[in-house]
């Protein structure tokens, strides 16, 4: 498999990576979660680089780019921790949108995405159900040409920050997909920051009247579309751990070879060299997965894809974790506090293990694949 970036990938990547080290940076993430708010002007110079744009088809106004170039978009964004809502609005939410059939909802909505005019969420997790897709407490009743929908989702990622979420409920006893306004009446957010300083809701909707055009999907078509929204989703988040992991190790090195003991820097000690060099091959390692799981989302089969995808998201979130352990270790007491980043990263790379679906789920996911 050829992991060499085209010229275009090249150009694109090295413009992140200067944005993500100057709007990016230690203080600026964190006065970003310190306000609890969606910082429009970030969510705008990444719109404006095409980040919002790149998985929207083009005959929706986007740039229609393929999963090897949102691969390499993600994992720049994973070098700066980017916590705006990039792989819910711009990966999992366009993604579902682009499998519909309504042609007037994806105009519209996928023309104000890659515009950065709109931010898009999905709403399907609920209460004891852990990551079970399949909504069971929300519930769509007709109504006249419309319909109602009650219910309430739990960790909503970026909920609050959203213009709308596809939101999972059943109807007439199947599942149904639909596109509900964050401001319309009936809708409630409970907002809150994450483990990671990004920041999720806990959203219920209360008689939410919605026209007919609000349903996306029902039955078999809303699950396949949830399942491959889902996945595309995983497979970002993989990248994004990746190059937070490849940051990690270079802040890391870079502090092994200036910091000092019995006279010389740490990083000539063999001992430090090996377990830098575990970290390398942990990192290495989950890019070959990530990279198979791209490759398997436009050419496998939804079953195939599902398990590959799953058992990257394994693999990816075992290295994150030894990557992140390893590099608090070797800052010493220092690796903990406040005044680093490195416990930022270690905090986004811990999380990532449970986001989209912890490891128990995704081997019961993939063995149970396996079996069909």
């Amino acid at each position: 498999m050829d992991f060499a970036y085209s010229e275009e990938q090249r150009m694109l990547t090295d413009s992140l990576r200067r944005v993500m080290a100057e709007g990016w940076t230690f203080d600026k993430r964190r006065a970003r979660a310190a306000s609890g708010e969606l910082d429009q002007a970030a969510w705008a110079s990444l719109a404006e680089l095409g980040v919002a744009g790149l998985m929207v088809p083009e005959a929706y106004g986007g740039f229609g780019e393929s999963t090897a170039t949102m691969l390499a978009v993600h994992m720049e964004l994973g070098r700066g921790i980017v916590s705006e809502p990039v792989i819910p609005s711009a990966v999992m939410a366009v993604t579902m949108l682009s499998a519909i059939e309504n042609e007037s909802v994806k105009a519209k909505w996928l023309s104000a995405h890659a515009e950065g005019e709109a931010i898009l969420t999905v709403a399907w997790q609920e209460e004891g159900e852990r990551f079970a897709l399949t909504a069971s407490s929300t519930q769509a009743v007709a109504r006249g040409d419309g319909f109602e929908l009650t219910g309430v989702k739990r960790h909503v990622w970026h909920g609050k920050g959203s213009t709308a979420m596809i939101v999972t409920a059943v109807l007439d006893g199947q599942a149904a997909l639909f596109l509900v306004a964050s401001d319309a009446p009936g809708v409630s957010m409970e907002d809150f920051p994450t483990f990671d300083l990004a920041r999720c809701a806990n959203v219920t909707f209360e008689k939410v009247a919605l026209d007919g055009a609000a349903l996306l999907a029902r039955g078999e078509a809303a699950t396949a579309i949830l399942d491959r929204g889902l996945d595309f989703a995983i497979t970002a988040l993989c990248a994004h751990a990746c190059g937070a992991m490849q940051y990690l190790i270079e802040v890391t090195t870079n502090y092994l070879k200036t910091r000092k003991q019995f006279g010389q820097p740490l990083i000539n000690f063999q001992v430090v060299q090996h377990r830098v060099a575990d970290m390398l091959i942990q990192q290495e390692m989950a890019v070959s997965n990530a990279f198979v799981a791209a490759v398997s989302l436009v050419d496998d089969p939804a079953p195939l894809r599902s398990k590959r995808v799953s058992m990257a998201k394994t693999e990816v979130a075992l290295a994150a974790r030894f990557v992140g352990e390893q590099s608090v270790h070797l800052h010493g007491g220092m690796g903990v506090t406040l005044e680093l980043e490195v416990g930022d990263y270690f905090k986004r790379l811990s999380y990532m293990g449970v986001l989209l679906g912890d490891n128990n789920y995704h081997l019961n996911r993939a063995q149970t694949l396996m079996a069909a």
